[in-house]
């Protein structure tokens, strides 16, 4: 116990805003690692090792009880896994046809219109404006001209299905105490992808370069930014979290240079702007509708 109190002093010693951007990093550097085992187990079978180790990992942490629970929380933990299971498949399959930035960028256009629903404030409106030209602009060229029209709706599909992760993680999150609806949800979708990922992965997913490769995915992924998000959350208020979170694109974008090589010019660079600036408009005018203190609900 001894041991144990110093490291908790030093981790509440950290300012919550840096534990979030270090998550931030965490998944975008982890899409960018994922994206170099696409050739040997293809993006069904990274996403089938990312959520079998995550699922494992967070299983054996939290330990969830589903005896006594209701038949609506089930069903609520099986929508959400199948949701997760089909969003980072959508999302993998778009980052082997887009640059890892302008795919973030797509994607993170579902959340932000979550945000914005049923707004009728008119600066709302110019938000999505702005956001959706900023995804229009990626369309019509990024890094290498034209990008791919498949990866485009590949990374659309994705960010609607973010879309119902952030509405279904509300219900799940009420439902479920900590990250025992996270690690249900995350063995569901693990069972739930083996098929395909084992027609898309086959043999590969045995090679230990793969599983290693796998498990650090999951951990960058899944593991540490969930982790940092939880202890972060308990000491920033809502506004603030949704004003970090803008800047995932950027990461994303950095990532891509960093690890894959991935040129950006200046029109991706742009839209990718647009939507960053979309998002912390959105959460700045969320900030003057709600109290600062309000706290954010964990899936």
């Amino acid at each position: 116990m001894e041991r144990v109190i110093p490291r908790a002093a030093r981790t509440a010693a950290i300012p919550p805003q840096a534990l979030i951007l270090v998550g931030i990093a965490s998944v975008q550097f982890g899409s960018a690692f994922a994206n170099r085992l696409f050739d040997q187990a293809g993006p069904a079978g990274v996403v089938l090792l990312r959520l079998a180790f995550s699922a494992a990992i967070l299983l054996a942490l939290t330990r969830p009880r589903l005896r006594g629970r209701s038949r609506r929380d089930l069903v609520a933990a099986l929508a959400f896994g199948l949701v997760l299971c089909l969003m980072n498949w959508s999302f993998y399959e778009a980052l082997r046809l887009l640059p890892l930035g302008p795919a973030v960028t797509v994607e993170f256009t579902g959340p932000l219109l979550v945000a914005i629903a049923g707004s009728r404030r008119l600066l709302d409106v110019l938000w999505a404006a702005l956001a959706t030209g900023g995804v229009v602009l990626l369309s019509l060229g990024g890094s290498h001209g034209s990008l791919n029209l498949r990866g485009l709706l590949f990374a659309l599909l994705a960010g609607a299905l973010w879309a119902c992760y952030i509405l279904l993680s509300q219900r799940v999150g009420s439902a479920f105490a900590g990250l025992d609806g996270l690690a249900i949800a995350l063995g569901i979708g693990a069972v739930v992808l083996i098929p395909a990922g084992i027609i898309e992965g086959g043999s590969a997913l045995l090679r230990p370069g793969v599983l290693a490769g796998g498990l650090a995915v999951a951990v960058l992924s899944s593991v540490v930014p969930y982790s940092l998000e939880l202890i972060a959350l308990r000491r920033l208020p809502a506004a603030a979290f949704g004003l970090l979170m803008s800047l995932e694109p950027a990461f994303a974008a950095l990532a891509g240079v960093l690890v894959l090589g991935q040129r950006l010019h200046a029109r991706t660079l742009v839209a990718i702007v647009m939507v960053v600036i979309a998002s912390a408009g959105t959460t700045l005018e969320a900030r003057a509708k709600r109290p600062e203190s309000e706290p954010v609900a964990l899936g």
